[in-house]
């Protein structure tokens, strides 16, 4: 059975996010994007906890049901902890196998940190000292680095991180099957470190409100629908037929630069000026492309024999947006964006169509746009220090756009 599964987003209990993300609304989102199963977010906030307890029902499956969509428990930590030469801050997803375990893990959790603060907590402990604490209830949860070379908040990130899994997790590394790419890097750009080829790489929203949902995705072919058949796809790759992604130029760390003084720099301009900005003479915020090239060791193009496949997609919206010159929010796109939906069922039916089908289903100039992004034939201003990327899909070519075709990392 093919399945469709984001496994990371967040609730209205999260900062900066939307009050419309609770269990009605994730639910009511998940249908009109095609996702089947879809994050809890944040169950490790005390009043969510109670709106996931009283929405669902006990499953033997370790999902739950609600309206037509599976939930699956899951949740966000922060953890900042001090490092050898300075303080690490990362971000995993964690997800629980039932209600039983979940609780437990709030309890262990409420006693390191203040989970009411926020719906993804803060918590002073090391990567290795949650996983103990997690493992410690149940082998059957599954920890994965979040957005792994985001510069901030991750196990990989330039102001933030690590070189390895084994670094962070210690003790505990063989008992991270999985890594998650993030917005600003896609499977190919992962390739490149041969120490990842072990972790299968998954790709989620990370979404803050419900037009987010399913910005990336996880696609399955598996026999049944559970937690234990998620999580063991995850882990062997059995079943695990591809992910959605994010044109990673689309994400708002691809590239270098200084959002205040408006410096967008790729990585070897950046490396010319010593990683210094231009402008304000301060250490630029070095994006993910930066930091995947500085542990590379190998040549863009390999592709691991295990590797699982993968698809570009941009969200719906963006692409109508562009198309028309309108804003996202103006009726204009909506109106398009409904009858798309109501033609195919779901977004990600619009990406799964033929271009024959897209030709039928909108005006000449969406559906060549829509088969433009499907084909890899748009250009983008990248994202960096925090804006993201600019899609590009007029034909005049400018100066700081670049080709999605481009192998940019051959330039080091």
């Amino acid at each position: 059975m093919r399945i469709v599964a984001d496994i990371h987003v967040h609730s209205k209990y999260a900062r900066g996010t939307s009050p419309r993300c609770d269990i009605e609304g994730l639910s009511e989102g998940a249908k009109i994007k095609g996702i089947d199963v879809i994050a809890t977010g944040d169950f490790t906030h005390p009043l969510y906890f109670q709106e996931i307890k009283t929405a669902f029902r006990d499953s033997e499956t370790g999902l739950f049901d609600y309206k037509g969509v599976k939930f699956i428990l899951s949740t966000e930590i922060s953890v900042i902890y001090p490092g050898k030469e300075k303080t690490n801050k990362m971000h995993h997803i964690v997800l629980s196998p039932s209600l039983e375990v979940a609780e437990q893990v709030n309890d262990i959790l409420a006693k390191i940190g203040n989970l009411k603060a926020d719906g993804r907590p803060i918590l002073g402990i090391s990567s290795a000292g949650l996983a103990d604490q997690l493992f410690s209830i149940s082998d059957d949860i599954m920890v994965i680095p979040a957005h792994v070379w985001t510069p901030w908040f991750s196990i990989f990130g330039s102001k933030s991180g690590v070189d390895s899994v084994e670094q962070a997790f210690e003790e505990h590394a063989g008992k991270i099957y999985a890594l998650e790419t993030g917005l600003s890097s896609d499977p190919a750009m992962n390739w490149l470190v041969s120490s990842l080829d072990r972790y299968t790489l998954v790709s989620n929203s990370d979404a803050h409100s419900l037009a987010k949902l399913g910005r990336e995705a996880n696609v399955f072919d598996l026999p049944e629908i559970t937690y234990q058949s998620i999580t063991n796809a995850i882990k062997t790759r059995k079943g695990f037929q591809k992910t959605y992604e994010f044109y990673p130029e689309e994400g708002k760390y691809h590239y270098d630069g200084h959002r205040k003084c408006h410096v967008l720099l790729s990585p070897w301009e950046s490396k010319a000026r010593n990683d210094i900005c231009p402008i304000c003479r301060k250490k630029l915020t070095i994006g993910v492309m930066h930091r995947v090239a500085d542990l590379a060791d190998r040549k863009p193009g390999y592709r691991p024999a295990n590797a699982i496949s993968f698809d570009y997609i941009v969200p719906l919206t963006t692409i109508i947006s562009k198309t028309l010159k309108k804003a996202e929010i103006s009726i204009a796109v909506a109106e398009e964006y409904s009858k798309l939906i109501r033609y195919f069922g779901s977004e990600f039916a619009v990406f799964e169509a033929d271009n024959e089908t897209l030709k039928l289903a909108t005006t000449p100039e969406i559906a060549l746009s829509i088969i433009r992004v499907k084909s890899g034939k748009i250009r983008w201003i990248p994202g960096y220090d925090g804006v993201f990327g600019n899609l590009v899909l007029d034909d005049n070519r400018k100066k700081e756009t670049i080709d999605k075709k481009q192998k940019s990392l051959t330039e080091f």
